[in-house]
C-alpha cells in the first residue's frame, strides 16, 4: 500500500499527516504535531526556521517509527514569506513575517515604478500591503545588501524543498502570491523585475505542483531513516485546500478558514477587470492552472488574538457559546481594516474601531467576539456577491473547509446569512490537498474530479442548516 506524507505548516502550528488509498477510501494519520510562531530577531518579527526545520525532520523520524514510510512527501505553508540564499546556499538574514511593520509605506515606493492599476492589470494579485513585491521593496530600501549578496529567491516551502533535495525551485502557486507572475502565465515577469530594481538573477525556474524534486539527498535519509521523493504540492496552503474541495462539478464557492479566510472560486482564466480591481479580488495560481479568484478576509486571527490576550482560559466552543449570548450587541466591524492586522491589543482594536465609527463600544469578552463573529459572517455574504456580481457567475453552494470548518458558531452565521447550502469540511482540507497532489503525480488518482469525488466519499461534510 502506497504512502504519502503531508508536511502542513501554519501560522500558529504544523502537523505530518500521512496518507493513503484503503479499499478507495482516502484514510489518513496524524504523525507529529508541532508550534509554530514569530520572533522579534533585530528589531524584526520573523520566523524561527531553524526550529521550524528541527520538527520536519523529527516527523520524518516518526513516520519512519510507525512504519509508515512514505513514497513521497511535500510541504505547504502561508504564502508572501521568502527567504534569501548566498552563492554558498546558505541564508542571508532572517525570515521576516508578513505580519512585520517594514512593508509600511511601500506601496507608495512601487507606486513611483508602476501605479497600482497597470500592477494588478499585469499580475491579477490584489493589494495587501505585506505581498511579497511590497517586502522587496522593503529590502532594497532598508537592507540593500542583503538582496545585492543573494544568489537565489525562494519562498519558505521552497526553502525547506532545497533543504530535503537539493534542488533550488519555485512552486508556481506559491510564486503567484509574490505579485511578480505574470497572470495567466507561469513564469516570472522579468520585465517587471526590472522594473522595479530588482536583481533578476535571483528568481529561478517555476516548476507546477506534481512536480518531482527527486529523492532525499543522502544526509537527510541518514537522519531520518529511510528514503523518498520529494514531490511539489501546492505549496501554497490555501492552493492545497482548495484542491481538496469535495465538490461536484464547477459551480461551487469556497471558504478556506483558518487564521486567514479565504472566500471566492475556482476560476480557468484570470479575471484582471476594473470590477475585479475595485473589489479587491485575487488571482492566485492553483494546481492544473486554475485560479483562485478570491479576497483575503481576517478570520479566526482576530478571535486566536483575543483568546491568547485572555490566557487561553476559554476553548473556542466557550467562546461561541459567549459571542451567542450577546448576539444582540449591535455593532459591527470592517474585518479587514488595517488595525486589526497586527495590534498590540485586539481587544483594544475592536474597541478603539466601534468608538471611531460612532458605534457602542463593547466591554465584556462576550460582546468582543460577538462583534467579530457577525462581522465576519456579514464580510463573507458581501463577498460572495461581489464574486458573483463581478464574475457574473452564479453559484449552487459553499463549501467552508479547513479548521475553522469546525466554528459551529460562525458556520451558522454564515449559512444565516447566505442565499445558498453551506456544507463544512473536511478540516483537514491543506493536508489533504497536498497529499492529492503527490497522489496524482504517481497516478493514484487519474485527474482532479476523481479525486475530489474519493475526497466526498472518505471524509464528513456536514450540510449547515439556517437557524
Amino acid at each position: 500500500m502506497r504512502k504519502f506524507l503531508a508536511v502542513d505548516i501554519g501560522a500558529s502550528s504544523g502537523r505530518h499527516m500521512a496518507g493513503w488509498l484503503e479499499d478507495g477510501v482516502f484514510k489518513m494519520k496524524e504523525i507529529y504535531r508541532f508550534p509554530n510562531g514569530v520572533l522579534r530577531k533585530n528589531g524584526r518579527l520573523c520566523w524561527d526556521l531553524e526550529a521550524l526545520w528541527d520538527h520536519i525532520l523529527e516527523g520524518m523520524r516518526r513516520c519512519g517509527e510507525e512504519g509508515l514510510i512514505p513514497d513521497s512527501m511535500g510541504i505547504d505553508t502561508w504564502g508572501t514569506d521568502f527567504v534569501l540564499l548566498d552563492r554558498n546556499g546558505n541564508r542571508i538574514g532572517g525570515a521576516v513575517a508578513y505580519r512585520d511593520a517594514r512593508t509600511q509605506g511601500m506601496d507608495a515606493r512601487v507606486a513611483e515604478k508602476i501605479d497600482e492599476r497597470s500592477l494588478y492589470e499585469r499580475t491579477g494579485i490584489q493589494k495587501l500591503i505585506f505581498n511579497t513585491v511590497y517586502q522587496l521593496a522593503a529590502l532594497k530600501e532598508q537592507a540593500p545588501e542583503e538582496l545585492e549578496r543573494s544568489s537565489d529567491f525562494l519562498m519558505i516551502p521552497d526553502y525547506f524543498h532545497y533543504r530535503l533535495s537539493g534542488v533550488k525551485r519555485n512552486e508556481y502557486t506559491d510564486a503567484t502570491t509574490t505579485q511578480l507572475i505574470r497572470a495567466g502565465e507561469t513564469d516570472w515577469d522579468r520585465d517587471l523585475i526590472r522594473l522595479l530594481g530588482l536583481p533578476e538573477k535571483i528568481f529561478g525556474r517555476v516548476e507546477m505542483p506534481g512536480t518531482s524534486l527527486g529523492e532525499l539527498r543522502p544526509e537527510i535519509r541518514k537522519q531520518v531513516g529511510y528514503s523518498c521523493r520529494v514531490v511539489l504540492p501546492a505549496s501554497h496552503d490555501t492552493g492545497s485546500a482548495v484542491l481538496a474541495v469535495p465538490a461536484a462539478g464547477k459551480d461551487f464557492l469556497y471558504l478556506s478558514s483558518g487564521t486567514w479566510s479565504l472566500l471566492g472560486a475556482e476560476n480557468e482564466q484570470v479575471c484582471c477587470t476594473p470590477a475585479a480591481r475595485r473589489a479587491n479580488f485575487t488571482n492566485e495560481g492553483g494546481y492544473g492552472r486554475r485560479y483562485r479568484f478570491l479576497k483575503n478576509i481576517m478570520g479566526s486571527w482576530m478571535i486566536q488574538s483575543v483568546r491568547n490576550e485572555n490566557g487561553k482560559k476559554q476553548t473556542f466552543d466557550e467562546l461561541c457559546g459567549l459571542a451567542e449570548q450577546a448576539k444582540n450587541f449591535p455593532s459591527l466591524l470592517d474585518v479587514n481594516d488595517p488595525s486589526f492586522l497586527a495590534p498590540a491589543s485586539m481587544p483594544r482594536a475592536v474597541q478603539n474601531f466601534c468608538r471611531r465609527t460612532g458605534q457602542p463600544v463593547p466591554g465584556t469578552l462576550g460582546e468582543i467576539v460577538s462583534c467579530i463573529y457577525r462581522s465576519l459572517a456579514k464580510s463573507y455574504a458581501e463577498t460572495v456577491r461581489q464574486v458573483e456580481d463581478v464574475t457574473g457567475r452564479r453559484f449552487s453552494c459553499l463549501h467552508i473547509v479547513g479548521g475553522g470548518s469546525k466554528d459551529w458558531y460562525l458556520n451558522r452565521l454564515t449559512a444565516d446569512a447566505l442565499d445558498i447550502p453551506v456544507y463544512a469540511g473536511p478540516a483537514e482540507a491543506t493536508a489533504i490537498g497536498n497529499l492529492m497532489a503527490q497522489m496524482l503525480c504517481a497516478g493514484v488518482f487519474s485527474d482532479v474530479g476523481q479525486a475530489r469525488d474519493c475526497v466526498r466519499r472518505s471524509f464528513p461534510v456536514q450540510r449547515i442548516w439556517k437557524t
